[in-house]
Order: C-alpha cells, then structure tokens, then sequence
C-alpha cells in the first residue's frame, strides 16, 4: 500500500468510496474533483494494487487546516491506514505554515474520536443536531506546533 497525492483521475474512485461510506451525505464526484483540485486543498489516497482504499483530504487558511475527510474502506480499516493518512495530512499542514487542524465528527462514532484522540485531538466544542441523523458535531483541534511522530508518503 502507498500514499500519494490525488490525482484528478482518481476522483471516481474516491466518490466511489465515498457513498459505499457514507452514503446520503456522500460527496459527488464533481464535489471530489473540486475538493483535489481547489485551491488551498492536499488529497491524498491510500493505494493498494490499482485499488483507491482510503483517502484524506484538507483545506488551509492561514495558520489554520481543516481536515475535511479521512475514511478507509471497510475490508482495509484497522491496518493503520488511516493513522499514516493523518500523519501525512498533519505534516503536509505543517509544512505550509499552519498551527492548528481542526475538524468535526458524529458524537455517535466512537471508534473516530477514539481514534483522534489517541492522535492528539481535542474536544474544543460540539454543534447541536449537524449532521442529518440529527446528531451532533464535536469540533476537535490538534495543535501543530512542536514535533510529532511523521512518516511521509511514498512515491
């Protein structure tokens, strides 16, 4: 498996991944086409043979990245592929400037803050009925400043 950076050509893949995820609020491929190709934005996919089975995508403003999605396939979650997706998305954030990374998960998906929380992440706020199953966002922020634990991706 490798990291790399998105590439237009991978945008029906990544939609692809994107509804077998999350299904109604899923991104179109025009939405993923925008989101690898827009300015201020790093995608990144997780590759395994020909197979797109993961991917994070980010949005910078200033000294501020937003981390806007992270997801792995189900038959590939639990392999550390997310953790390196993260790792490569935080460095990347680093790298332009940015001193913090904010983003927002369903209070009803444990495994995620678990997940974020080991990574750094914390809690900062929580946004009433966000998401359309009518559960709420928490707005966690990872501090950028000082070193972490970085491994890049490979070419």
């Amino acid at each position: 498996m490798i990291l790399r950076l998105a590439a237009p050509s991978d945008a029906a893949a990544v939609a692809d991944l994107e509804r077998a995820l999350l299904g109604v609020d899923a991104w179109s491929e025009a939405v993923v086409l925008s989101e690898i190709e827009g300015p201020g934005r790093h995608a990144v996919v997780a590759v395994e043979g020909e197979e797109v089975v993961g991917y994070a995508v980010t949005l910078a403003s200033s000294d501020l990245v937003d981390l806007q999605r992270i997801a792995v396939r189900d038959s590939h979650q639990r392999r550390g592929i997310a953790g390196r997706l993260l790792d490569e998305v935080v460095a990347a954030a680093r790298e332009v400037g940015a001193d913090r990374m904010l983003l927002e998960v369903s209070a009803t998906n444990s495994p995620a803050l678990a997940f974020y929380a080991s990574a750094g992440f914390v809690e900062i706020d929580r946004r009433r009925r966000y998401y359309r199953d009518g559960s709420d966002a928490v707005v966690m922020r990872h501090s950028l400043k000082g070193a972490g634990r970085q491994e890049r991706m490979e070419t």
